[in-house]
């Protein structure tokens, strides 16, 4: 009876661990499911806004590599032209993401033109031909039926 008692109480303390304990190798191999996705500069629109400040259009392209639709919930960045930092932004609203597809999303930069000081001569530089090197980064919140992950990005390119 003693003995008998003995095993059934080790299984219940095995299934309670086993319990707790397969949910974290489930959250451990999330990352053969899901794969992050990925953030593409598509252009830049600039229009000021007064004599002291600038706003910049960024437009971006968001590509879902997975089988399955994400749901961009948030999304902040800091926008760097020639390695200064000329200003960040955030996204609140949600964005779906389907399903092995690229989204096309539109993120606003507030700068000031004191922040563009050396920027602003590479911008127009770099509209009379040279290279301008740009570098965003920053982190996404993504919504899926796993669960809400948060993808730290950085994508570095040039301006020709």
């Amino acid at each position: 009876m003693i003995k008998n008692f003995s095993q059934k109480n080790m299984r219940t303390r095995c299934g309670i661990f086993f319990l707790f304990i397969l949910p974290l190798f489930l959250v451990s191999c999330l990352g053969w499911i899901l794969e992050k996705p990925s953030f593409v500069l598509r252009e830049i629109t600039l229009s000021p806004r007064s004599l002291i400040e600038m706003n910049l259009l960024l437009g971006l392209d968001v590509q879902n590599p997975n089988r399955f639709d994400l749901t961009l919930t948030s999304f902040e960045y800091a926008v760097y032209l020639n390695n200064e930092e000329i200003g960040k932004g955030r996204l609140e609203k949600e964005i779906l993401i389907p399903s092995s597809s690229i989204t096309q999303v539109q993120a606003p930069v507030a700068a000031s033109f004191k922040n563009l000081g050396g920027s602003l001569r590479s911008i127009i530089a770099g509209m009379t031909g040279k290279d301008v090197s740009y570098k965003i980064e920053g982190k996404a919140e993504v919504k899926t039926f796993f669960g809400s992950f948060n993808f730290p990005f950085s994508k570095e390119g040039r301006i020709q």
